[in-house]
């Protein structure tokens, strides 16, 4: 099948990189020229796991493409995704306007039928509003589809190329046929494409991620409380994730959740609630406790190092929000940055991945080690905001002699706490017991 994606930003050059390899054709379509070139070069603009592979093959076979063109994508393709960013506006709300722009667009370039597919991240009633800015301009029939992307960053590839359930919204027997047809290969081993209507689809994806978050900021509650009251956040989240109807995953607390879905998915389904006068009570929650949750291990380094951090120098290890991702998006580490640096802390920090796009951020403020144990070399304590998978089995003895003084701040509950004590360290960490 003939297939355009206009944009490449995370979601675009994912869906568009794994429909190629599927055999399908596909052209990719950004403004960005210099971006485009890169591509054309190559060159893969984002770091995601195994992302390469599939981008430098697809394009060795000719089935991936890139162009500014939009007019050149809309001839190419019969099905057009539209992976179009959606940033947060200032009262929450998600910002349509690259949307409707390129949609508007399309309505005057289209000579013949279409199907156009939301893939980007939209509040209910989007399809109806891509169907309303297309109709004022074209001449021919399209059809609107929402299909929301369901993509870890760190996973997306598997993710996309086998999905746990493949949503689609649509009224329209021919486009649904179309769209079922394109991801046949995808769902062989059974697992499901869910047909349904354009509004709850679009729902289905600020829902999914909304309890999410919802479950993360719960489990961060009761670490908040096992630590008032001595017990185990460890031995709670075991004992709670047994239960089939709970679940083992998403209770691991931390320092809050960042990224670029999360965050704004959840505050742009509690406006979207506003404005369809309904409050959403639970969002109100969810959203307040993990703006305080990103900043909960400052309390513990005032306590024990001082509220006056002035010739201090602080180590972090993780500064993107998740590990195997460069996204700093909400990222925990740039609020506790914040916070060391208007203390007076020096900060020496180390990531695998995302230090580049914090030096665009921040600049020379903070020191960049080339290393993890070049990070904490005559440093006064270690803080650890990622759970990136070298962090977990470190050099305790090195780690230990590069530390002025053996204090571990963890904010991924990284290590056994009992193994800490024998090491020697000074080791805080989120709903479990001190180790002074």
């Amino acid at each position: 099948m003939k297939i355009t994606v206009v944009g490449t930003g995370y979601v675009g050059l994912v869906t568009g990189t794994c429909l190629a390899e599927t055999g399908n054709d596909v052209l990719c379509v950004d403004i960005d020229k210099h971006k485009v070139e890169r591509m054309q070069n190559g060159e893969v603009p984002i770091y995601e796991p195994h992302l390469d592979v599939l981008f430098e093959r697809n394009i060795k076979a000719e089935r991936l493409k890139f162009t500014t063109s939009l007019e050149e994508g809309l001839t190419h393709g019969q099905i057009i995704f539209l992976a179009l960013p959606t940033p947060e506006d200032e009262d929450g709300s998600a910002d349509l306007s690259y949307v409707l722009g390129v949609a508007e667009n399309i309505g005057k370039i289209m000579t013949e039928y279409k199907v156009i597919v939301d893939k980007s991240t939209v509040p209910v009633g989007t399809a109806e509003k891509v169907t309303e800015v297309i109709a004022k301009h074209a001449k021919v029939d399209f059809d609107v589809v929402s299909n929301p992307e369901f993509l870890r960053e760190g996973f997306a590839v598997d993710d996309f190329l086998k999905p746990e359930r493949i949503v689609i919204g649509s009224s329209s027997e021919k486009a649904t046929q179309l769209m079922e047809r394109l991801y046949k290969p995808f769902v062989r081993s059974g697992n499901p494409i869910l047909i349904m209507d354009e509004k709850s689809a679009e729902l289905t994806k600020y829902a999914s991620n909304s309890f999410l978050a919802a479950k993360i900021t719960f489990m961060n509650e009761i670490a908040n409380f096992c630590e008032k009251v001595g017990a185990d956040v460890d031995k709670v989240r075991i004992g709670m994730g047994t239960d089939s109807r709970i679940g083992k995953r998403f209770l691991f607390p931390g320092i809050g959740y960042g990224g670029s879905c999360f965050p704004k998915d959840v505050k742009a389904l509690h406006k979207s609630g506003k404005d369809h006068h309904y409050h959403f009570q639970i969002l109100d929650a969810v959203i307040n406790v993990n703006n305080k949750q990103k900043t909960a291990l400052i309390p513990k380094v005032v306590n024990h190092l001082g509220d006056d951090l002035s010739g201090k120098t602080i180590a972090i290890w993780g500064l993107s929000f998740k590990p195997e991702t460069d996204d700093i998006r909400e990222a925990p580490s740039l609020y506790i940055m914040d916070e060391l640096l208007a203390r007076g802390a020096a900060l020496q920090v180390f990531d695998p991945e995302a230090m580049d796009n914090v030096k665009r951020k921040l600049g020379d403020t903070i020191s960049y080690a080339e290393s993890m144990y070049n990070a904490t070399e005559n440093a006064d304590a270690l803080i650890i905001c990622t759970e990136w998978s070298i962090f977990r089995t470190p050099n305790f003895q090195k780690l230990n002699e590069n530390l002025r003084q053996p204090i571990i701040f963890d904010g991924r509950n990284l290590y056994d706490v009992a193994e800490m004590e024998k090491e020697g360290f000074t080791y805080f960490s989120i709903g479990r017991k001190e180790v002074i």
